[in-house]
């Protein structure tokens, strides 16, 4: 990356700018366009026969047939108050993991879905099928937690512990329990964040101290 897009991203990470504010914004759009692709996605799946599509585009542990769900399930939802207990969540922490610059937050999605997915067919129990965004938000939880450690951004580390706040009954989600629920894939969610984190993490570029030195500086 240049010094001179270097600069800019640094601008739109830093509390209080124009840029800043411009980027959060920009980021809230979009999160916000996704939500109506879900639904749509939930209202196919009820009008085809609900469970239909969970079935076919779910994981489904240890079965080949079930190994595409690590692509597909983070836009399925078993019925309406699936959803509607993931959108507000996912908005969130889309919101800000996507402000730290859209590039990385593609590859950061990919990274996440890969590691909660495939995780999640290794290790989850062969006789379900698991579908939803809850992976994907915990990941983004995961990402700007250790994004602030690692970056050493106060900003990132303070939108993490006021999420963690907001949602800390849900937290326990990452342990096992009886319930109907992917704990599995909470927790390898979270650690498919914090490796994105580690793996995409900003670096900084200075500017050539030498008049002569004419290269230009990437990564």
């Amino acid at each position: 990356m240049s010094y001179g897009a270097q600069a800019r991203a640094d601008a739109e990470a830093k509390f209080g700018t124009d840029a800043f504010y411009a980027s959060l914004g920009r980021a809230f759009v979009t999160m916000c366009a996704v939500i109506p692709v879900l639904f749509l996605v939930e209202a196919i799946d009820v009008g085809i026969g609900s469970g239909q599509l969970d079935v076919a585009g779910g994981i489904i542990p240890h079965r080949i047939d079930g190994l595409d769900g690590v692509l597909f399930s983070p836009f399925l939802h078993a019925g309406w108050d699936h959803l509607y207990g993931n959108a507000v969540p996912l908005i969130l922490v889309g919101t800000f993991a996507l402000a730290g610059g859209t590039k990385r937050f593609i590859w950061s999605t990919f990274v996440i879905m890969l590691v909660s997915g495939l995780g999640v067919w290794f290790v989850g129990d062969p006789n379900s099928v698991v579908v939803g965004a809850s992976g994907v938000i915990f990941g983004y939880l995961g990402l700007l937690l250790t994004r602030g450690l690692v970056e050493r951004s106060w900003w990132n580390l303070g939108v993490a512990a006021f999420i963690g706040l907001l949602y800390w009954y849900q937290l326990y989600n990452i342990l096992p329990t009886d319930q109907p629920v992917s704990w599995q894939g909470h927790l390898l969610g979270l650690l498919g964040g914090a490796i994105a984190a580690i793996i995409f993490r900003r670096k900084r570029v200075r500017p050539a101290s030498s008049a002569g030195d004419t290269s230009t500086l990437k990564f």
